[in-house]
C-alpha cells in the first residue's frame, strides 16, 4: 500500500541564510538534500520562508518520509545531546529483538540514541538530536523501562512449566471436542496449557499455585493413560491405504470401531508407508492383526483384464452407477475399474482376492452374455405417414409394444427423411415387435406384401453401392420397402411391401432388372453439373422414361445423401447401355452449350417473378437446369427479359414462363367470405390447409390482416370510443373477407374448398350427470375424443348445469364425433346402472373373537371370499360402536353368497371346542420345530389349532388345542404320544430348551434321571 505522508519542518532555530537558493541544487543544503533523496527513495522540496528560514517538504512511502526526516533533522538543523539512567537490564528491552526496537525509536523520535555495550557497566543511555526529539525518547525509554519493571515484579508470582506426555497421548488428555483440558481451564481459567505438535511435553503458564495444581491433575491423567493405552506402528504400502480405508472410510471405520482404537493412516502427499494404531493394548493389537491380514490378502490378490466390448460399457455401469455398484456390492473385496471412454478401450480391468475375481468375472461374462443377446437389432421400413400412428396417444401404442414385447423401440426424427424404425432386443422378441408394428401399419392402409424369389448372389448387384440400384426402384415406385435378407444366408426371397399397384410395379422392375444381370449386365457411369439432373430427368420423370423406354437400359441419378452429386449410372445390357450412353452424352453436350436468348413479358407481370425474393425464378432454374432469367430494373420501364443458359433449358425456360404469363393474362381476383372466428381453423396447423389447397388449386390465397386497425373498425364498428352508425348487414366485413386470385375455374374450386373447411357446430344432449365422466382425469377422456374424431367439443361450465355439449368441426367430421360421443353416453350410463348394482350393502353379526380367524393368515380367507364373490368386506376399526358388525358391498347376489360363506365358517367356529392339555415345556421346542414347521404341520393334519404358553406364563406347560371335538381329541393323543416319544429320548441326553424357533442339539448326558417320564398323564 502507498501512504504519501506530507510534512514541513521550518527550521527556525539556525535561522541560516541563504543565497542564490533560486535553483534547486545549488548550495551545500542543496547537496545534502539530494543526498537524502538518493539514499531514502523520498522526494524533498525546499523553499524560502519570508524569514528567510529554509522549509523543506517532504514526500514518498511512509518509511522512505520517516528516514528522510530523521536524516535532515540530524545534517540540517542543530542537534543537542542528553542521558538518560534506567536499570542495566532494562536496555535489551530498549534494543529489542535485532535491534529492530532501536531503531524503530530513533525513526519515531528522529533522534541517535547510543546505548553501552552490554560490558560496559554503565546504565546511561546517550540521546542526539533535536531538543523535542530528546525530550520524546527520554519519555519513550523511561516508559519501557516502567513496564518492564512492572513485568518482572509481576512474574515473581507466575510460574511457567511443562508436564512430560508421549506427543501420541495428547489428544486423549484433551477429550473428545476439548472436553476433558474443559473440565480443568474451567476450574483454573488463569492458567494457560499448550500442546506442541511432535514434542513430548504439555507447557503450563500462570500463577504459581494454580499451575501447580494444574500440573498434579494432568500428570495424574497421564499416568492413567500410559498404565490403559499403548500405540504401534505398522509398514504397509501406501499403494494399499485405500484399499485398507475402504469405500468412503467403511473398512477403515469398522476397525476402528470394533476394537475401539484411533487408526492414522498418512495422507498420499505425505508419502509414508507408517500406520499407527492408538487405544487400548488389546485392540491395538488386534487391529494390527487385522489390518496386516489385509495388506497381506492384497499382496496376494489377483489382477484380470476382460475384454468386454466399449459399447456395453455404459449399460454395464447403469444410470448413476447403480448396476456397477449392485456387482461391487455382490463382489465388495473386488475393484472393478472401466476405461475411460475417450480411450475407446474394450478392456475392464478387476483386481482382488483370487477366488472372488473369478467369481465376479463370470457374473459379468454371463451379463454381458445376455447383452449380447438382447442387442439384436432389426430395422423396419414404415411409411412416414404412418410413424404418428405407431407413437399412439401420448406414446401409449409404442409404450404399450415396448413393454410387452421387451425390446427398445427408436423411431427417427420427425424432420428426418428416414423411415426406418429400429429394434433393439432378443431376437424372438424384436421379430414380436417388428410383426405388430407391421400389422398396425398393414390395418391403416392398403399394404400389400409379396416375396420375389431372386437367386441370392444377384442380391448385391440388385442392391448397388450403398443402395443406389435399390433405393432409386423404391422411389420410382411410390416409395414402396425392399428387404434382402441378410448377406451370406444363401435365402433368395425378397420382400416387397407397399400399396398393391406399386408392389406389383417394383416386382416387374426387380424380376426385369435380375434377368438382365442374369443374362449379361453392364455399367456405364456418365458426369454432368447437379444443376442439369432436374432438366435430364424432366417433369415428373418424362425425359429419363423416354430414353428408358427407347434403349431398354435403367438409368441412376445421385441422391442427395451420396458424396459424388455428378456421378449419373447407367445399367443394362451392353447395347442398351451404349445407346443410352450416346443419348444422354447429346443431352448433357447440348447442356454445356450455353445461348442467350430474350422474351417480352409486360412490365405489369415483372412483380409476380421477381416477388418474394425472386422464389419464381429460383425454382425456373432448379427445374430447366440452371438457365439464368433477368428481369430489366424497374426504373426503365423495358419488356425486355435476358435467359441465360443451355439451348435446351433456355427453351424449356421460356415455355414454361410464357405459360404462367398466360395465366396471370387469365387471372381472376375473387372474395371469398368466411367470418374471420374461423379462419385459423381453416389454416390449419402452421397453415398446412391452406398451402395444400394453394398447391393443389394453383392459386394465391390473403387472408385478412387480424391487427389491421380500418379492420378493427369495420369489425366493430367504434375507433377511440367513437360508436359509428351500423354498417349494412347485407355488404360483409373487410375482416371476413378472404381474397384468391388465379384463373377463374381455378378460384371457383378454392372457394369451394375453403369453404369446405368452415367449421360448423352441433348440440348434443348429454344428462349433465355424466358431463365429469366425458371429461375424464385432468380431461384426457375429452381430449381423446377430439384427437380421434378431429373436432372441438365444449362442455358447459359447472356453474351453468346445462345438459347440451357443442360439437365443432368439419361438417365431413361432426356425425362421426356426434356419434362416438352418444356411445360413450351410453356406455357411462351402463357403468352407472352397474355401478348401482355393485353397490348394494349388508351386514352380518359375527363376534370379534373370531374376526381373526376369518380373516385368516395375512388375510388369506377373507381375500379369497372377496376374490371369489367380488364384493368388498369391510370389518369393524378399532373405535366402532359395532363391533361385531361386517359390511358387504357389491352385487346382491354376489354379497348374499359372501355372507353365507362367512357364517358358515362362523358355524364351524361354534361348534370349536377349547382344550387345555399340560405339556412338558422341555419338549415345546421339539413339538414345534425349525421355524414352526413341525407344529404347522400338525395343525394341518389335525384341522385343529395349538397355542403355547409365552415366555413367562404362570403354567409354562399348559398348551391350547382348539377345533372340532373329534380332531381336538384326535390332536391331543398325537401330541401325547410325541411328548411320550420325546421324554423317552430325553432319558439319555438332555435338551438346550432356550430356543423357541428351532430345536437345539442335544448336550451333555443328564444326571439324576428320573424312574418315570417328564409330564403329566392325561386321564
Amino acid at each position: 500500500l502507498h501512504f504519501p505522508q506530507l510534512f514541513k519542518k521550518q527550521l527556525q532555530k539556525t535561522k541560516r541564510k541563504y543565497k542564490d537558493m533560486n535553483q534547486f541544487g545549488e548550495g551545500d543544503q542543496a547537496k545534502v538534500c539530494l543526498d537524502i533523496m538518493h539514499k531514502t527513495g523520498a522526494h524533498l522540496e525546499l523553499s524560502m520562508a519570508k524569514d528567510q528560514g529554509l522549509s523543506i517538504m517532504v514526500s514518498g512511502k511512509h518509511d522512505a518520509v520517516m528516514k528522510a526526516r530523521k536524516e535532515i533533522v540530524s545534517r540540517l538543523q542543530t542537534q543537542a545531546s542528553a542521558t538518560v539512567a534506567i536499570p542495566k537490564e532494562h536496555h535489551r528491552f530498549v534494543i529489542g529483538k535485532s535491534g529492530e526496537k532501536l531503531q524503530e525509536l530513533e525513526l519515531k523520535t528522529a533522534t541517535k540514541i547510543q546505548i553501552p555495550r552490554p560490558e560496559d557497566p554503565s546504565n546511561l543511555i546517550k540521546i542526539s538530536g533535536t531538543k523535542e526529539g530528546l525530550e520524546k525518547a527520554k519519555h519513550e525509554i523511561l516508559l519501557i523501562s516502567c513496564f518492564f519493571f512492572f513485568f518482572v515484579s509481576l512474574i515473581t508470582h507466575y510460574t511457567v512449566s511443562s508436564v512430560s506426555a508421549p506427543s501420541w497421548l495428547h489428544r486423549f488428555i484433551i477429550g473428545k471436542k476439548g472436553q476433558n483440558l474443559a473440565k480443568i481451564t474451567q476450574q483454573m481459567p488463569k492458567v494457560h496449557i499448550e500442546f506442541t505438535e511432535g514434542e513430548d511435553k504439555i507447557t503450563l503458564e500462570g500463577p504459581t499455585k494454580d499451575v501447580q495444581i494444574v500440573q498434579g491433575q494432568i500428570e495424574a491423567i497421564v499416568t492413567d493413560l500410559i498404565s490403559r493405552m499403548d500405540y504401534t506402528e505398522i509398514s504397509v504400502d501406501p499403494k494399499f491405504h485405500r484399499h485398507l480405508i475402504g469405500k468412503g472410510g467403511a473398512n477403515i471405520n469398522r476397525i476402528k470401531e470394533l476394537h475401539k482404537v484411533s487408526v492414522r493412516i498418512p495422507p498420499d502427499n505425505e508419502k509414508s508407508n507408517l500406520i499407527r494404531i492408538e487405544g487400548d493394548p488389546q485392540g491395538v493389537q488386534e487391529a494390527k492383526k487385522e489390518l496386516l491380514e489385509l495388506a497381506s490378502r492384497m499382496e496376494n490378490e489377483r489382477t484380470k483384464d476382460m475384454i468386454i466390448e466399449q459399447r456395453f460399457h455404459r449399460a454395464i455401469i447403469g444410470q448413476k452407477g447403480e448396476k456397477v455398484k449392485e456387482i461391487r456390492d455382490k463382489f465388495p473385496e473386488v475393484i472393478i475399474n472401466f476405461p475411460d471412454p475417450a480411450q475407446k478401450s474394450d478392456i475392464v480391468q478387476l483386481r482382488g482376492p483370487r477366488t472372488e475375481v473369478e467369481k465376479c468375472t463370470k457374473f459379468m461374462q454371463k451379463m454381458v452374455a445376455e447383452m449380447v443377446e438382447n442387442s439384436f437389432s432389426v430395422s423396419v421400413p414404415i411409411f412416414k405417414q404412418f410413424h404418428k400412428n405407431i407413437i399412439g396417444k401420448g406414446g401409449a401404442n409404442i409404450k404399450k409394444i415396448r413393454e410387452e414385447t421387451n425390446t427398445k423401440i427408436d423411431l427417427p426424427a420427425e424432420n428426418s427423411n428416414s423411415e426406418m424404425i429400429i429394434i433393439t432386443g432378443k431376437k424372438a422378441n424384436c421379430e414380436a415387435a417388428k410383426n405388430r408394428i407391421l400389422a398396425i401399419q398393414k390395418e391403416l392402409a392398403n399394404i400389400t406384401e409379396v416375396e420375389v424369389s431372386i437367386p441370392s448372389k444377384l442380391h448385391n448387384s440388385l442392391i448397388g453401392s450403398k443402395g443406389r440400384f435399390v433405393r432409386s426402384i423404391m422411389e420410382e415406385c411410390g416409395g414402396v420397402h425392399i428387404h434382402f435378407p441378410t448377406e451370406g444366408s444363401g435365402i433368395d426371397a425378397v420382400t416387397i411391401r407397399g400399396t398393391a399397384e406399386e408392389v406389383e410395379k417394383a416386382k416387374k422392375q426387380l424380376l426385369s432388372l435380375a434377368e438382365e444381370k442374369q443374362i449379361k449386365s453392364h455399367t456405364v457411369e456418365l458426369r454432368a453439373k447437379p444443376e442439369y439432373h432436374k432438366f435430364l430427368i424432366g417433369k415428373g420423370g418424362g425425359n429419363i422414361r423416354k430414353v428408358r423406354d427407347s434403349t431398354g437400359a435403367r438409368i441412376i441419378f445421385p441422391t442427395a445423401d451420396d458424396k459424388d452429386q455428378e456421378l449419373i449410372t447407367v445399367i443394362g445390357t451392353e447395347e442398351a447401355v451404349a445407346e443410352a450412353q450416346k443419348e444422354l452424352e447429346a443431352l448433357i453436350k447440348s447442356l454445356d452449350n450455353v445461348v442467350e436468348d430474350f422474351m417480352i413479358v409486360d412490365p405489369k407481370h415483372h412483380r409476380f417473378f421477381v416477388a418474394r425474393r425472386g422464389q419464381v425464378l429460383r425454382d425456373i432454374a432448379d427445374e430447366y437446369g440452371g438457365v439464368i432469367v433477368s428481369f430489366p430494373r424497374t426504373a426503365t420501364q423495358s419488356d425486355k427479359v435476358t435467359l441465360k443458359g443451355a439451348k435446351d433449358c433456355v427453351e424449356a425456360a421460356k415455355k414454361r414462363m410464357l405459360e404462367m404469363i398466360e395465366d396471370l393474362d387469365a387471372q381472376v381476383t375473387m372474395e371469398c367470405v368466411i367470418p374471420q372466428k374461423f379462419h385459423r381453423s381453416i389454416m390449419g396447423p402452421k397453415g398446412s390447409r391452406i398451402q395444400q389447397i394453394t398447391k393443389d388449386h394453383n392459386v394465391q390465397i390473403k387472408f385478412p390482416d387480424r391487427d389491421d386497425h380500418n379492420q378493427m373498425l369495420d369489425c366493430n364498428g367504434e375507433a377511440n370510443g367513437e360508436v359509428k352508425e351500423p354498417a349494412d348487414p347485407l355488404v360483409p366485413k373487410k375482416c371476413d373477407v378472404i381474397v384468391l386470385s388465379g384463373r377463374k375455374e381455378r378460384c371457383e374450386a378454392a372457394v369451394e374448398a375453403l369453404k369446405a373447411l368452415v367449421p360448423v357446430s352441433v348440440a348434443v344432449e348429454v344428462p349433465f350427470e355424466l358431463h365429469r365422466y366425458i371429461i375424464g382425469q385432468k380431461g384426457s377422456g375429452i381430449r381423446k375424443m377430439m384427437d380421434e374424431f378431429e373436432v372441438n367439443i365444449q362442455v358447459p361450465a359447472h356453474e351453468l348445469q346445462s345438459d347440451i355439449i357443442s360439437i365443432t368441426g368439419l361438417a365431413s367430421h361432426l356425425d362421426r364425433a356426434k356419434e362416438g360421443l352418444l356411445e360413450r353416453v351410453k356406455e357411462l350410463q351402463a357403468e352407472q346402472e352397474d355401478r348401482a348394482l355393485r353397490s348394494f350393502k349388508l351386514t352380518i353379526t359375527v363376534e370379534p373373537k373370531y374376526h381373526p380367524k376369518i380373516i385368516g393368515r395375512k388375510g388369506a380367507i377373507i381375500t379369497q371370499i372377496r376374490n371369489q364373490h367380488e364384493v368388498n368386506i369391510q370389518f369393524p376399526e378399532k373405535n366402532d360402536e359395532n363391533q361385531d358388525q361386517i359390511t358387504i358391498t357389491g352385487y346382491e347376489q354376489n354379497a348374499v353368497a359372501a355372507r353365507n360363506a362367512i357364517q358358515a365358517i362362523v358355524d364351524e367356529l361354534e361348534e370349536m371346542i377349547s382344550e387345555d392339555i399340560t405339556l412338558d415345556s422341555k419338549v415345546h421346542a421339539r413339538i414345534i420345530g425349525a421355524r414352526g414347521k413341525g407344529i404347522r404341520k400338525i395343525m394341518d393334519e389335525f384341522k385343529v389349532d395349538v397355542r403355547f404358553p409365552q415366555s413367562g406364563a404362570a403354567d409354562p406347560n399348559l398348551v391350547t388345542v382348539t377345533g372340532r371335538p373329534e380332531h381336538v381329541d384326535e390332536a391331543i393323543d398325537h401330541l401325547l404320544n410325541l411328548e411320550e416319544e420325546y421324554v423317552r429320548t430325553c432319558y439319555t441326553l438332555a435338551p438346550d430348551m432356550s430356543s423357541s424357533e428351532e430345536f437345539p442339539s442335544f448336550g451333555a448326558p443328564v444326571t439324576n434321571a428320573r424312574s418315570s417320564p417328564w409330564g403329566p398323564k392325561r386321564f
